[in-house]
């Protein structure tokens, strides 16, 4: 027996774990994803407070925290490369307790080998439409036949098909948790954007992150260990541009054109960038909804709230997203009750996502000059972890802002 029939968009971290919980109750979960295969690598990503306390639920925290990247220092330079401040990791990022950072494909690798054994994965495939009936949702897909599931559920990301198919579109921005009305208006840009991708390790970065600003620019580097490639980001303040999301090449110019002659490493990384097999590039954006569900649809983790990349909190949104959810699906009103349950976690932290947003690119030489101050002399106050837990007391009341 089976308690019903899910299928799921989208096999980065929400979707199979989702299917994980799921599985538990004895759902039948089908998991479609259009890439070819299942990413891996990628960027690392933060799992805090209330997404830990999810990962030990699912049952996956101790092997998820075998593959802590482990980062040593935070380093900041200036232009020649000289160090500013190097700092300990845990401290300047706000990690503790038992908080983790992994590598997003290590984290997503993790989930579905746990759940690939019970539930389908469908690669290279997506939702074409869905109509959503009294006896179940009836799905057509690019590639494969119909079928009719009893829940469908987006876990596609910040430009999510799902949510576009199910008519739950992006308001006006993010007001108290509510956005204003319905309408094909696109993720609330928050004046940046943000490339990530992989580069030859020609500085022996290990478990170290090195980090350069310039007055609306800032490029950092990390490695695993001084023999494994590095990941480049860049991010560069910006009005929304007119660019084609899907034109890899029109979006690796842009990085080009805002980083040539920048100074410490840029060029080097940039000479690195056409080689590069897994760029990213995007906005640094917020998608806020009026609801996350419509009938037998519902929406999970950056398809129904992205809290920008900047946040660091978006996998532990994601993360406690799909056990609320997990648990929830199926009953009477349960999608309603995962939005009830949600929502004010999930405000706390879209704010936190736009704070950070703006404090992650400083505007002029001034707001350098007197970061790179603060990050030289912090080194030396008696009371630094006083000082930055204050500084960050916002972001740990944000990740611990549900009890699950």
């Amino acid at each position: 027996m089976t308690a019903g029939s899910v299928l799921i968009s989208g096999a980065g971290v929400a979707g199979p774990a989702l299917a994980l919980g799921l599985r538990r109750r004895g759902f039948a979960v089908t998991v479609v994803e259009r890439a070819p295969s299942l990413r891996t690598g990628g960027y690392k990503v933060d799992v805090r407070g209330a997404g830990v306390t999810a990962l030990k639920h699912l049952g996956v925290y101790e092997r998820a925290r075998a593959v802590d990247v482990g980062m040593k220092q935070i380093t900041y330079v200036r232009r020649d490369g000289r160090p500013i401040a190097a700092l300990p990791a845990d401290l300047l990022m706000g990690r503790r307790g038992d908080d983790i950072e992994v590598l997003r494909g290590d984290l997503s690798e993790i989930l579905y080998a746990e759940t690939a054994a019970d539930v389908e994965y469908v690669f290279g495939d997506a939702i074409a439409s869905l109509h959503d009936g009294p006896d179940g949702v009836d799905v057509t897909f690019e590639r494969g036949a119909a079928r009719r599931f009893d829940y469908v559920v987006g876990a596609d990301g910040l430009h999510s098909a799902t949510r576009k198919l199910a008519g739950l579109q992006s308001g006006f921005g993010w007001r108290a948790g509510r956005s204003e009305g319905f309408g094909d208006v696109p993720p609330e840009h928050l004046g940046a954007y943000i490339s990530i991708f992989s580069v030859p390790n020609h500085l022996r970065i290990d478990r170290e992150e090195i980090m350069f600003f310039r007055p609306g620019r800032l490029v950092f580097a990390y490695a695993m260990g001084p023999h494994r490639p590095a990941q480049v980001g860049m991010v560069f303040a910006s009005a929304l541009l007119g660019h084609d999301r899907r034109d890899v090449a029109a979006q690796k110019a842009l990085i080009k054109d805002a980083f040539a002659g920048m100074g410490w490493e840029a060029d080097r990384f940039l000479a690195s960038l056409d080689a590069a097999g897994d760029f990213y590039f995007d906005s640094l954006a917020q998608v806020g909804l009026p609801r996350w569900s419509s009938g037998r649809v519902g929406l999970l983790g950056d398809a129904a709230h992205c809290p920008s990349p900047a946040s660091g909190q978006g996998t532990s949104l994601a993360l406690v997203g799909a056990h609320v959810l997990g648990q929830h699906l199926g009953e009477p009103g349960g999608l309603e009750e995962y939005e009830r349950l949600m929502r004010p976690y999930v405000d706390k932290n879209m704010a936190i996502g736009k704070k950070m947003a703006k404090d992650m690119v400083p505007g002029g030489r001034l707001a350098i000059t007197f970061r790179s101050y603060g990050m030289r002399t912090l080194k030396y106050h008696p009371r630094k972890e006083q000082v930055i837990h204050k500084i960050l007391a916002p972001m740990y009341e944000a990740a611990n802002a549900i009890a699950i």
